[in-house]
């Protein structure tokens, strides 16, 4: 029964070995590759030669050597493109994602911590922004500021900061009626002292778990503007045009669709199981 109780703790340990090394693996080798795009991509990502149409991967017949994962319509190199299609993913999702994460974060602490005018007023903000469909707020947002980069982190930091500020305003509230929030006021520490220095910490991991939750999802938004020709340049290389280009040749050339869609998806999904994985690791409750 003891050997049993014991094995119990160490296949969770595994388990949430696994949910934070995988992911990392992944999201690492896709940053390495992003940062070092131009040394990494075997071609330019925006040459063109019709000779070199819809060519398929190097494992299938027909192929060519050095385009491993094939060419598309244009007979540009499908791997070049996703890996500085990469580029651009990452950069959004780490700059749009940080600005809502402070932002929202920030009004959450508030709004949790000092309660009255604060909570009434930044929950009503927070009701009334969530009224809008997030997606479609997002491409009206970007269709009237312009395309570009800037843009796209603009809209994005402006439609999803309202989920920082009600996640952490929960957690805030909860932590705000602990033992050691009354035992720092009695030893006389101002409330904004409180706020950051005891606080700050026991929420941390629900911010870094929302963090990182938030980066896969600037991903997706920012491929969904691309899909629709709202992010970059189409001639870029972006996931979004990739998917959106391969849809269109999806029966005749089917790795021009799958390929950028794989890559998406394992992005997405590995933001999200490294934000809960961090949670349980560094979350004093849960631990």
């Amino acid at each position: 029964m003891a050997d049993i109780t014991a094995a119990a703790p160490r296949r969770r340990a595994r388990r949430l070995n696994l949910r934070l090394w995988l992911p990392l693996l992944w999201l690492g080798t896709v940053a390495l590759a992003a940062l070092f795009a131009p040394l990494v991509a075997p071609h330019d990502p925006l040459m063109q030669d019709l000779m070199l149409e819809r060519l398929p991967p190097s494992f299938m017949a027909g192929s060519e050597p050095g385009y491993w994962l094939g060419t598309d319509s244009l007979g540009r190199d499908v791997l070049s493109r996703m890996i500085h299609g990469a580029r651009i993913a990452l950069f959004v999702s780490v700059i749009a994602a940080a600005t809502t994460c402070l932002f929202g974060s920030a009004l959450g602490l508030v709004a949790g911590f000092f309660g009255g005018w604060w909570d009434r007023v930044i929950s009503r903000l927070v009701d009334i922004w969530m009224a809008f469909p997030p997606v479609l707020f997002a491409v009206l947002l970007v269709a009237v500021m312009g395309t570009g980069l800037t843009s796209v982190i603009a809209a994005i930091a402006l439609i999803d900061w309202t989920r920082f500020a009600r996640v952490i305003r929960a957690e805030t509230m909860v932590q705000a009626r602990m033992d050691y929030v009354d035992s720092a006021r009695i030893g006389g520490a101002r409330r904004l002292a409180t706020l950051i220095s005891e606080i700050l910490p026991n929420v941390l991991p629900s911010i870094i778990a929302l963090l990182m939750l938030e980066m896969g999802i600037a991903v997706i938004v920012e491929a969904i503007l691309s899909f629709v020709n709202l992010s970059i340049s189409s001639d870029d290389p972006t996931w979004g045009s990739m998917i959106a280009e391969g849809r269109n040749a999806i029966h005749f050339a089917w790795w021009v669709l799958l390929f950028p869609l794989i890559a998406l998806f394992l992005t997405v999904l590995s933001f999200s199981t490294l934000g809960e994985g961090l949670k349980q690791r560094f979350d004093p409750v849960l631990q």
